[in-house]
């Protein structure tokens, strides 16, 4: 992998474990308000800048700017309110590790069996490495509690299964179907609110969407601001290196989580959660060396 794709997926981890903080805060609201109001706040900020890019680049739409944001608009919908379930139902340093798991995991092998993709000794180590690593900071201690926890576990690699679908089809859209990132991304949103505004409608005992801004201001900006940002530098990075070992390098952001699961959060267990981030860094080398 490339020091500039390199260097993207490690910006967009700090950023994805610090908006996946902010979600965490928020778990007491309704959590399909919740994701309207975050996308409708980063379809406001970056609408306009897909349509600058437009323009300055002038880059000529096609007929798959509608169809491949449609398909990754319906894959992220699904993903943002499963994992608003997995931090209802468990702790941020089981859900979030098992989510960034089972993603890449499932990413790698689809790419290597399905699009052919050829890692290196040394990438394969990497990427069995991270998944270790993460294994070790969400699960290791929990032997005794994995019935108590088993709702956490299922909707962390529920939304593990989620990552891998839209990460496989971003993956496709910007190489295969050569689709700008920028505008993906703008046109993703603006396609994400109208299925979301059907759940909205048809929710049960919905809590007023004002209701939710005013209890959920601060995280539904730091959202919309983050998000994008981690979201844009893991599709550049795809453009430069193969997305298997994107997908496995970006779940370095767990190495962060672990550390504000420790000082932000104060949960228990703070030597193994490092022991295992040193684990993923290793692995991250592995990937970077190969």
């Amino acid at each position: 992998m490339s020091g500039t794709a390199l260097a993207l997926v490690l910006f967009a981890a700090v950023l994805h474990a610090t908006w996946n903080l902010a979600v965490k805060g928020a778990t007491g609201q309704d959590r399909v308000a919740f994701v309207w109001l975050y996308v409708v706040a980063t379809t406001a900020l970056w609408l306009p800048i897909g349509a600058v890019w437009v323009v300055v680049t002038g880059e000529s739409p096609t007929w798959w700017w509608l169809g491949g944001p449609l398909v990754s608009a319906a894959l992220h919908v699904v993903y943002q309110l499963v994992l608003q379930r997995g931090y209802a139902e468990g702790d941020l340093n089981l859900v979030y590790p098992l989510a960034r798991g089972a993603g890449p995991m499932l990413t790698f092998v689809v790419a290597v069996t399905v699009l052919g993709q050829h890692p290196s000794p040394a990438e394969v180590a990497g990427v069995l490495a991270v998944v270790g690593g993460i294994l070790l900071i969400s699960l290791g201690g929990r032997v005794g509690r994995l019935a108590h926890d088993r709702a956490g576990v299922v909707w962390g690699l529920t939304t593990g299964a989620t990552i891998a679908a839209y990460t496989l089809w971003d993956n496709r859209s910007v190489n295969a179907l050569h689709l700008p990132p920028v505008p993906y991304f703008a046109i993703n949103l603006v396609l994400q609110l109208p299925l979301l505004a059907v759940l909205l409608v048809r929710r049960g005992e919905p809590t007023p969407v004002r209701q939710v801004w005013a209890g959920a201001r601060g995280p539904v900006l730091t959202v919309a601001v983050l998000s994008p940002l981690a979201y844009l530098c893991v599709l550049r990075a795809m453009q430069l290196a193969p997305v298997a070992l994107v997908a496995a390098t970006r779940e370095s952001s767990i190495v962060v989580g672990a550390v504000f699961g420790w000082l932000v959060l104060r949960e228990p267990r703070p030597a193994r959660r490092l022991l295992g981030s040193v684990v993923v860094l290793a692995g991250i080398g592995l990937i970077a060396a190969g």
